[in-house]
């Protein structure tokens, strides 16, 4: 699993959101062994401001590892990083049902 929580900046746009979930799309085809891979708003009252979350889920280990240098995703980071304000991370094992 690895999920990232994000804050961004004020004034960010739904074009800019559309963008990432264009770039989300380009994930779920292009990179081999992504089980999930959601980029979607945080409707969760508790937030604490982290207003959006990518939540994935990897066959594997090396699969994850493969995901963080592909092309798309490196391309989407690159994109939203002036953007984010705030973010946390977490990857780990998680059972897939």
């Amino acid at each position: 699993m690895h999920i990232v929580m994000m804050e961004f900046v004020p004034g960010t746009d739904a074009a800019f959101f559309q963008k990432v979930e264009d770039y989300a799309e380009r994930i779920r085809k292009e990179c081999q062994g992504v089980r999930l891979y959601h980029f979607g708003a945080n409707e969760a009252a508790r937030s604490q401001g982290y207003t959006h979350a990518v939540v994935s889920a990897f066959d594997d280990a090396p699969t994850h590892d493969a995901y963080q240098v592909s092309k798309a995703h490196v391309e989407m980071k690159t994109y939203m990083g002036p953007s984010i304000q705030r973010l946390v991370v977490y990857d780990g094992a998680a059972p897939l049902l």
